[in-house]
């Protein structure tokens, strides 16, 4: 009987080892098939790399000049002020080699455990992992402290200008950020663990991924940052009911349709960015702020811009006003039988709105009835972050190609936004979707910020050299259809809303320009948050508030000292603000009419034409 019962546990324990062994066998072949996998790809990979276009070194990073500004300026540093420059030095040393003999003696009495860890917290670093894992806790803390020195010896350079420290400050960072061990496989303990656990699957579909985002983009590497077809304008974005009522080689002009039984009389008209596609502000409905404007009571207008190909090469800033904003203002004038109308002009289109005004008053045109500018830049003696690419180096760099292309490829622009927010629009998506294998997410607001547009030649020059560069607007004066306007020129009422993060239209700048608009009607708005959190901030969501002070022309420092916060989105005290301005309630209009049919339903043809 024993013996029966042993020879049964015998047969148990071999059909064990079997069946471990079988799994054993399987994973090690799904392994292999894997590995093998990998190695097909790799032959497409080295196939598409080389079909990318070339880049100028010029549109790559800052010039030479820069960095040996630098290092000239470190080194008279260095004989001027020696002693601190030692200091700071040997306290990196101090903290690097103290950290590596804890890290020996915990080893050395054979604890597999990292020593006391007092970087900061940094959410590249979330895993458990690197906290808890020795090998990798040791690459974390090493890789802080030399992103710490990095910066303490920027900061210790005192003899560059203002504006070579900001850049230097700034390209220093983006080189300390790309070289964090996140981005590197064997070094990511979340990817390795992952490849483990799923037998290379995950390596596979990263790279699979990675080819796909290639041959998309005929070489370059963009990161696909939205699932591209999870949405489809039309249908679940860009849904607020309306029709393109009028269309020229500049733009369609969407009227949107009425929600309310009575609306206002004088008629919203908006100019979005043409960096950008207008459907931002009309993502869904519960974020929509045309849907909302729409609601309550406001005919609204907005202009898609077309997205220009090298035909486009010579349209000009005075294009964009005479067969763009003064055009699209006087359809709407016709189409609701109105003397005077209400605009909207969101970042660059807020600046060129500017402009447009400046004319409007040169010429006695009295159509516009009160202006509002979303995060828009006028006074451009500080650029803020986005400045860093506004030197000739870049400039020059960017003239060049447009003169030889004929347009400012939309892969120039979404790259340089992208490296202004680099860890969330390029190194983390990357990772997830390269060394991870995860499919991009379904996020409306990525989607759009995928969805770039080009920019004519000759008008990307004017604005980079004339506005950005030279500021001319805001002091000597800048040229548009012949005539010399003046930021102090734009007299209508205006109520001007900045974001206070805002990464591209420093809020401060924003409201400098303000401050020197020629109006005696000036209100102005700071959100919280960024350049379009800030904007779309629909009521529902409860989610960022704003400031408010009515001494439009202190300091911005002292504006926002003596400012009063409010809780909530800023959209219901604009629409106190912008309704005092619209008129009495006259019946609701519908879009077309004889005089002007339907030519396509919302969202109309450019904002999908490729």
């Amino acid at each position: 009987m024993l013996q029966v019962q042993h020879t049964r546990r015998e047969l148990k324990m071999t059909t064990k080892d079997l069946e471990s062994n079988a799994t054993s066998s399987q994973n090690v072949a799904k392994l292999e098939a894997n590995l093998a996998k990998v190695e097909e790809l790799t032959q497409r990979l080295l196939k598409v790399m080389g079909q990318g276009r070339h880049v100028a070194p010029a549109l790559q990073g800052p010039s030479q000049e820069l960095y040996m500004k630098a290092a000239t300026a470190y080194m008279t540093e260095m004989v001027n002020n020696p002693a601190k420059l030692i200091e700071h030095q040997l306290e990196f040393w101090g903290k690097s080699v103290k950290h590596f003999v804890e890290a020996q003696h915990l080893l050395a009495q054979g604890k597999l455990e990292p020593p006391t860890d007092e970087t900061p917290r940094d959410r590249r670093f979330s895993h458990e992992l690197w906290e808890t894992n020795p090998y990798f806790n040791f690459i974390k803390q090493q890789y802080l402290m030399n992103a710490e020195a990095v910066q303490q010896a920027v900061e210790d350079i005192e003899t560059l200008d203002a504006d070579e420290k900001k850049r230097l400050r700034y390209f220093s960072q983006q080189l300390v950020d790309m070289i964090s061990p996140t981005n590197f496989l064997p070094t990511n303990p979340e990817a390795l663990a992952l490849a483990a656990e799923t037998e290379g699957e995950s390596l596979v579909a990263g790279l699979e991924n990675l080819i796909a985002d290639l041959e998309a983009n005929e070489g370059d590497l963009v990161v696909t940052l939205a699932d591209k077809k999870a949405f489809k304008l039309g249908e679940n974005l860009a849904t607020t009911p309306g029709s393109v009522v009028y269309r020229n080689h500049m733009f369609e002009l969407i009227q949107y349709a009425p929600s309310t039984e009575t609306v206002y009389q004088r008629p919203l008209l908006i100019f979005p960015p043409w960096i950008n596609k207008f459907y931002i502000m009309d993502l869904k409905p519960q974020n929509s702020l045309i849907k909302w404007a729409v609601d309550q009571g406001y005919t609204v207008f907005v202009v898609s811009w077309v997205n220009p190909d090298t035909s486009y090469r010579d349209t000009s800033m005075t294009d964009y006003v005479e067969d763009g904003y003064l055009t699209a203002m006087d359809q709407v004038k016709k189409i609701c039988d109105v003397k005077t109308i209400n605009v909207v002009g969101y970042c660059i289109a807020g600046t060129t709105l500017s402009l447009t005004l400046a004319l409007m008053k040169k010429r006695g045109d009295k159509t516009v009835n009160s202006a509002t500018f979303f995060t828009t830049l006028t006074d451009f003696s500080d650029r803020g972050e986005v400045g860093v690419f506004l030197d000739d180096d870049f400039v020059d760099g960017i003239e060049q190609e447009v003169e030889e292309s004929g347009i400012l490829d939309s892969f120039f622009m979404s790259r340089t936004f992208s490296f202004l927010r680099s860890n969330d629009l390029i190194y983390g998506p990357a990772i997830k979707s390269y060394m991870m294998g995860k499919a991009p997410p379904a996020f409306d607001l990525l989607y759009w910020n995928g969805d770039g547009t080009n920019l004519p030649a000759k008008m990307s020059v004017e604005y980079l050299r004339g506005l950005c560069q030279q500021d001319k607007f805001a002091t000597e004066g800048f040229e548009i259809s012949g005539e010399i306007v003046h930021l102090n020129d734009v007299t209508v009422p205006l109520c001007a809303i900045a974001c206070e993060t805002d990464h591209i239209a420093a809020w401060k700048s924003s409201y400098d320009g303000v401050v020197k608009m020629g109006s005696k009607d000036k209100t102005f708005i700071l959100s919280q948050s960024g350049h379009i959190a800030g904007i779309i901030n629909p009521p529902s969501k409860k989610k960022y508030g704003h400031y408010t002070n009515p001494e439009v022309g202190l300091t911005a420092d002292d504006w926002l000292d003596s400012a009063d916060f409010n809780e909530g989105s800023w959209w219901p005290r604009w629409d106190g603000w912008l309704s005092d301005k619209s008129g009495k309630k006259v019946p609701a209009r519908t879009p077309g009419s004889d005089d002007f049919p339907i030519l396509a339903p919302a969202p109309g043809t450019y904002v999908v034409a490729k």
